[in-house]
């Protein structure tokens, strides 16, 4: 992929404790952001779990050296490589989405461009004249030099990683490595990697998908995207959720319209009412592409190395007190608010709610949505 300037090298202790730490009970992408940027490094984040979870009065998993160096292992088995947010191999547009996950497993791809990239998503149970104008975009683009990313479903998605095999595709999976969903692009799969082309996934090995799985795998495919292609898609379907994606991650969305009498066709046709590109073929969206402002992807800062000098003496701070818990609990609900109107509301220190609002999340009492709003969680 390139040597990008300010790219850090992970060993392979801080790689494992970077793994450790991830797969830990309760600690998704924000957290781990928020740990490392807290403490300085995994290690002593994970050094520090076992206090911050006895704060919350409920017991969380903390994934053991064994456990991380065994799914390390199986990784590596399958020729694989576990790849961290900053390292040269990591994918550069995926760094500037919120929550992008710290860790990617990718097979393949050491020879794609992972700049020049366009998402294709469609309906699974696409029409034949979807999957040839699939094929024909996708050839198109790959053609022009673009690398084309898609999800492994069936239906568009399996159209457009074969249209471009040979010019360059990317496969985000929604379980492991090890488990590509669904059975029937099980060969697919394996063509990608024999043509020089890539599978991706932020899942363990061994991870069987959950419906839950298939939207975090779509923030990824838009994510990985300079803009994202809908081919026919019904007016509920998890296209439009990475169409919804695409612009909350400042992506193009560009929709192939249909006829008014197939369901396939309401979503991208009401995509195109709301301002998403129609498109007929690869050079409207190479237009846009070209003529579109390159820093809109870096709206997001990725900046994922802590300034220890900064932190200062922050990390001696004293810990909240349980009146501040109280207080801040008691400032929450169900209802998602900004953090800035937490602190408004208080008059707590800025450091103790963040070391407060770390332990809530690590007991699973929290979650967090865009925009970094925060709620309670449902019980």
């Amino acid at each position: 992929m390139g040597e990008r300037p300010g790219s850090i090298a992970l060993s392979r202790p801080q790689r494992l404790a970077w793994l450790r730490l991830l797969r830990t009970e309760n600690v998704g992408p924000v957290t781990f952001r928020q740990l490392l940027n807290r403490f300085g490094s995994a290690e002593a984040a994970l050094d520090a779990l076992p206090e911050l979870v006895r704060n919350t009065g409920r017991g969380v998993r903390i994934t053991t050296q064994m456990q991380a160096e065994d799914e390390l292992a199986a990784i590596e088995a399958v020729g694989a490589r576990l790849v961290a947010s900053g390292e040269a191999d990591y994918p550069g547009h995926l760094r500037f989405i919120p929550a992008a996950p710290p860790l990617v497993t990718i097979a393949g791809g050491e020879s794609l461009d992972w700049q020049r990239t366009v998402g294709i998503v469609g309906a699974r149970n696409a029409s034949s004249a979807g999957q040839k104008m699939t094929r024909t975009l996708a050839l198109d683009l790959g053609e022009r030099g673009y690398t084309i990313v898609s999800g492994l479903a069936r239906g568009i998605d399996a159209a457009a990683h074969r249209a471009s095999l040979t010019t360059g595709t990317v496969a985000v999976l929604a379980g492991g490595l090890d488990r590509i969903y669904p059975d029937e692009n099980i060969p697919l799969a394996q063509e990608i990697l024999d043509h020089g082309g890539a599978l991706l996934t932020e899942m363990p090995m061994g991870w069987e998908p959950r419906a839950r799985d298939f939207p975090r795998r779509n923030r990824l495919v838009s994510g990985l995207s300079l803009g994202i292609v809908v081919v026919e898609a019904a007016k509920r379907s998890g296209s439009l959720i990475t169409a919804r994606l695409a612009l909350e991650q400042n992506r193009d969305v560009f929709a192939v319209p249909g006829s008014p009498l197939d369901p396939r066709a309401e979503g991208g046709n009401a995509l195109i009412q709301q301002g998403a590109k129609l498109v007929t073929c690869a050079a409207d969206i190479i237009e846009t592409l070209a003529s579109a402002d390159p820093a809109r992807t870096t709206l997001f800062d990725p900046d994922w190395e802590p300034d220890l000098d900064a932190l200062g003496d922050s990390l001696d701070l004293p810990p909240p007190s349980s009146d501040d818990r109280s207080r801040l609990i008691e400032a929450l609900s169900t209802t998602p608010v900004a953090v800035d109107d937490i602190i408004s509301q208080t008059g707590l220190a800025v450091s103790a709610i963040q070391m407060l609002l770390l332990e809530l999340d690590l007991a699973g009492r929290i979650e967090w949505s865009s925009g970094q709003l925060v709620a309670l969680r449902y019980e």
